[in-house]
């Protein structure tokens, strides 16, 4: 991360600007979710989470434009984390290479993203997330917007594209319910890693016998 040059107030005041509305999207976001835990979605208004968090009605839409993306807030730094992979990945590797190697990775250090994680606030938050309609039906649209960010980043014919990004959410999507279903029925974690890297594995392998050369072979000219 570069430093803010000392002598400009005019250039650090943006970067300061934004870490107080992030700052603030994370207070408000964090007492919803325990308001939402401890009394239940739909017992607490917007007006009860921004009391709260000691803001102003108007204010907490100014962050956030529904209730959902209060508990939804989670998953915004993950809607351009495939896109991100397949942009930042190694010269020469295959974008399916980069994205199996990325899940396995979340796998191995228990990225809740991936389904693969026992720690009671994130079972808690799964149970809210999972057990409230109005969330499920707002989460899909976190899912096509990361479709759509993955399908730019994997470029070419923009049909083909959007067919592979499906295809890949939905992978890892399935892939990190079945963690999540076989971890919310009682096993733990460590338990079920060695089947959700075989599962990763199996996932990926079907990808890579269905998806376009370009994507899942190494491009040796670069």
């Amino acid at each position: 991360m570069t430093k803010p040059d000392p002598g400009s107030a005019a250039d650090s005041a943006p970067g300061l600007r934004e870490r107080k509305k992030q700052r603030t999207r994370q207070t408000l976001s964090d007492t919803a979710v325990r308001l939402f835990l401890e009394k239940g979605y739909d017992r607490v208004s917007v007006a009860e989470v921004a009391a709260a968090a000691e803001v102003s009605k108007p204010t907490l839409f100014r962050y956030f434009a529904a209730k959902e993306d209060l508990v939804l807030h989670r998953f915004a730094d993950h809607e351009d984390e495939a896109a991100r992979v397949v942009a930042e990945r190694a010269a020469g590797e295959a974008p399916l290479g980069a994205l199996r190697r990325h899940f396995l990775a979340g796998l191995e250090r228990r990225d809740p993203v991936t389904g693969l994680c026992d720690h009671p606030a994130v079972l808690a938050y799964q149970r809210l997330l999972y057990g409230t309609p109005s969330l499920v039906a707002r989460l899909y649209g976190y899912q096509e917007r990361s479709e759509r960010a993955l399908a730019g980043a994997l470029g070419g014919p923009a049909v083909e594209a959007r067919l592979a990004a499906g295809q890949i959410v939905a992978v890892q999507r399935i892939l990190a319910e079945e963690n999540v279903r076989r971890i919310r029925g009682g096993e733990s974690a460590d338990a079920v890693a060695a089947d959700a890297v075989r599962a990763a594995g199996v996932g990926f392998g079907q990808l890579a016998g269905g998806l376009p050369s370009r994507l899942r072979t190494p491009d040796v000219t670069e």
